[in-house]
C-alpha cells in the first residue's frame, strides 16, 4: 500500500501537451485511464472523483450534481407578506364594525400611554410626538411624494432609461389614490376618536388613520421610485428613512391621542399592501435603457 494517495488523472482521451502519457505507477498498479473504467459512469468521470474533480451539469463549478440552496425559499416565502397584512386589516376592520372585544385592546393601551406621558411630563416628547403626528399630514408627505417622483423622472433621464417618466404619473396616481382609499372608509365604519365624543355631521370618523395612510403611501412610494437609480446603500436608507417616518407618525398619533392604535394598524397594513404590490408592478420594476442609434 502507498504512504500517501496518488492523485488521479483527468479522464481525458488526449495527454496533455509536451508530456508523454503515463502507463502506470511506481508500484505496478495500473492507472485508471480508458473507458473500460468509465464505461458505467453517467458523467464520463473516473470512480471515487474528489469533489473537486466532478463535471456535472454546471460546466466550471466543482461540487456535487444537485444544485444548492439559493433564493428560492425566500422568494417562495414572500406571499406571506401581503397575507398576514390582509388578514390582520380584515381582522381589525371586523372587530371595528362589529365593536369587538379586540377593541379593548385601544382602551388598554391609551391608559397605558396616557400613564406614561404624565409620569415623565416630558415636554419634549409631547413636541416630537405631535411633530411626528404632523408628518402625515397631506399638505406635508403629499409634495414630497411628487417631488420624490419627479426628482426620480429627472434622474432616470440622465441615465438613459426608456421610461424615465413612470414615476411621475406613479407620484400623481398615488396621490389621488389615498383619499380613495381612506375616506370612504372612515365614512363607512364611522368610529369615534379617543376622546368618545359623537361625529358631527361634517365629520367621517377615526377608522383608518388618514395621517398614517399618508405617510406610509407618500413616503414610502417616493422611496420606491428613487430606489430605481439609487445605489444598495442608496436603497437601504430610503427604505430606513420611509418606514422610520411612517412608523414615527403612527406612534405620533397614539402618544398625543390623536388615534386609536387600531386606526394606525389598520393603515399601517393598508399601506403595506399597496406598496408591496407597486413593488413588483411591471411599471416600477427597473426599465431597460433606452437603445443609443450609432452615429454614422
Amino acid at each position: 500500500m502507498d504512504s500517501e494517495p496518488q492523485p488521479w488523472a483527468e479522464p481525458s482521451a488526449a495527454s496533455p501537451q509536451g508530456a508523454a502519457p503515463r502507463e502506470g505507477r511506481e508500484d505496478n498498479q495500473a492507472v485508471p485511464y480508458g473507458a473500460v473504467h468509465t464505461e458505467s459512469r453517467s458523467t464520463g468521470r473516473p470512480a471515487h472523483t474528489p469533489r473537486d474533480a466532478r463535471n456535472g451539469d454546471h460546466q466550471g463549478r466543482p461540487g456535487a450534481l444537485p444544485p444548492a440552496p439559493g433564493r428560492l425559499p425566500r422568494v417562495l416565502a414572500r406571499p406571506a407578506v401581503p397575507a398576514v397584512l390582509a388578514l390582520v386589516l380584515l381582522l381589525v376592520s371586523w372587530q371595528v364594525a362589529v365593536d369587538g372585544p379586540l377593541l379593548e385592546l385601544d382602551h388598554w393601551v391609551r391608559h397605558a400611554v396616557r400613564e406614561t406621558r404624565h409620569a415623565l411630563h416630558s415636554t419634549l416628547l409631547n413636541h416630537l410626538g405631535k411633530a411626528f403626528a404632523d408628518l402625515g399630514g397631506g399638505s406635508v408627505a403629499v409634495p414630497v411624494l411628487l417631488l420624490g417622483g419627479a426628482v426620480a423622472a429627472r434622474r432616470e433621464f440622465r441615465a438613459g432609461f426608456a421610461r424615465w417618466w413612470l414615476p411621475v404619473p406613479v407620484a400623481v396616481l398615488t396621490a389621488v389614490l389615498i383619499p380613495l382609499l381612506v375616506v370612504p372608509a372612515k365614512a363607512w365604519f364611522a368610529r369615534p376618536g379617543p376622546f368618545g365624543l359623537p361625529l358631527a355631521a361634517d365629520q367621517w370618523g377615526w377608522y383608518p388613520s388618514g395621517h398614517t395612510a399618508t405617510a406610509t403611501l407618500g413616503y414610502g412610494v417616493a422611496a420606491l421610485l428613487l430606489a430605481r437609480t439609487a445605489a444598495p446603500r442608496g436603497r437601504r436608507a430610503l427604505t430606513a428613512a420611509a418606514t422610520l417616518l411612517a412608523v414615527g407618525v403612527g406612534l405620533g398619533l397614539v402618544w398625543s391621542d390623536y388615534h386609536w392604535l387600531l386606526d394606525v394598524v389598520a393603515s399601517w397594513c393598508l399601506g403595506g399592501l399597496v406598496l408591496w404590490t407597486l413593488a413588483r408592478w411591471p411599471l416600477t420594476g427597473r426599465p431597460s435603457p433606452r437603445r443609443r442609434h450609432p452615429e454614422h
